[in-house]
């Protein structure tokens, strides 16, 4: 098992991951579904060294991005020293391999190494399963939040509150 930064040759296999894990969503009746995302957001992660992949024999079993500023979800937050994960979807050949746990030990030692205090990530809607393993796998869950300006963000994030998590380095 390694991790690596996704290329543009991956393009095709993110966005059909991406698919898979929104149909996954619509057949768990969560609150929210991933919508279609934007290939160029993909192109401009993977240029800027952002989308990430865990390969299983060469085969990708996981795929995330991250960043490092998120001021519409964080707002006030967002001026803390913090990597902020989005869209971590499994290929359900791999399911079952706790990829959230593996995704935290790496971003431990990426924000350490970017001298960052905290690792976040969030969710949209309440999903009680999800909020349990995202915990689980080490994040406080800091509750459910309305973003007041969710107009430059994916389409999904009108959908409902915002589930905020994160894990603080120095504790």
């Amino acid at each position: 098992m390694r991790i690596e930064n996704s290329n543009t040759e991956d393009i095709d296999e993110i966005f059909r991951l991406y698919s898979i894990a929104s149909d996954y969503q619509k057949s768990k009746k969560t609150v929210v579904v991933w919508p279609k995302f934007d290939r160029a957001m993909v192109f401009t992660e993977i240029a800027e060294n952002r989308q990430f992949k865990l390969l299983i024999d060469n085969k990708i079993a996981c795929v995330w991005a991250i960043t490092f500023s998120d001021e519409q979800i964080w707002e006030e937050r967002n001026t803390h020293a913090a990597i902020y994960i989005h869209r971590i979807a499994t290929n359900p050949n791999f399911r079952g391999h706790n990829f959230v746990g593996t995704i935290v030990h790496w971003a431990q030692d990426f924000a350490r190494a970017h001298q960052k205090q905290y690792i976040r990530l969030d969710t949209i809607g309440y999903n009680k399963r999800l909020i349990q393993h995202y915990t689980n796998a080490g994040f406080d869950f800091l509750g459910m939040f309305e973003l007041p300006n969710v107009d430059a963000l994916p389409p999904h994030y009108k959908e409902g509150p915002a589930c905020l998590f994160e894990i603080d380095l120095n504790r």
